[in-house]
């Protein structure tokens, strides 16, 4: 083949052989989504009715079960997990845990072993998973790095700068490790906007 086509033919085998990223099937209108978490899920620092799964079913119109437990660490949250989804058969669990796990000094590796086995409960019961990454406690905002380590290897999709990103807003904030009631419908909109790029919402 002459250098000029297989240049020009380059970004196309590119594409073609690039693994596509996790998606997720649509949500039905009646389908029900499980926000399983600690206390930014609970809401903690906002009333109850500005939670962001709260937001988020005023947003996408799906019922949001709000599952946050606030102190809860990812060991306790693994031990939680499988009754509720066993209750509630949701269609979309979203996993927002570890934070507590970090304040306390906890291991990471354990930590991240936790919430893989969370999310081999979800699949094993056919939920679907969005993983929400907590970002480490320290001045430079940033989500822990086995999030995205954990969401490659466990092949399911990862919201990943939300909460870093509206953690290092002092508007956004009701104390240095909880959003406020603005803070927290930036994370639902964040999940909205998340939930319509993967497919599950139009």
């Amino acid at each position: 083949m002459p250098l000029r086509l297989l240049l020009l033919s380059l970004p196309l085998l590119l594409i073609a052989c690039a693994e596509p990223g996790p998606r997720l099937p649509p949500l039905p209108r009646e389908g029900v989504i499980l926000a399983f978490g600690d206390s930014l899920t609970f809401g903690s620092g906002a009333s109850g009715g500005e939670s962001y799964p709260a937001v988020l079913e005023q947003l996408t119109g799906r019922k949001v079960i709000n599952a946050g437990i606030p102190g809860e660490t990812t060991a306790e949250g693994l031990e939680r997990l499988p009754a509720l989804l066993d209750r509630h058969r949701p269609d979309l669990l979203l996993l927002c845990e570890g934070g507590n796990d970090m304040l306390r000094r906890l291991d990471p590796g354990e930590a991240e072993a936790n919430l893989r086995r969370m999310i081999g409960e979800a699949r094993r019961r056919g939920v679907p998973v969005l993983l929400i990454a907590v970002p480490r406690p320290g001045l430079l905002l940033s989500d822990a790095g086995f999030y995205a380590r954990l969401a490659r290897e466990s092949r399911v999709p990862l919201l990943a700068d939300a909460l870093p990103r509206i953690l290092a807003d002092e508007a956004l904030k009701s104390d240095p490790v909880h959003p406020n009631a603005a803070g927290y419908r930036k994370l639902a909109e964040a999940v909205r906007d998340r939930l319509r790029e993967l497919g599950a919402l139009q």
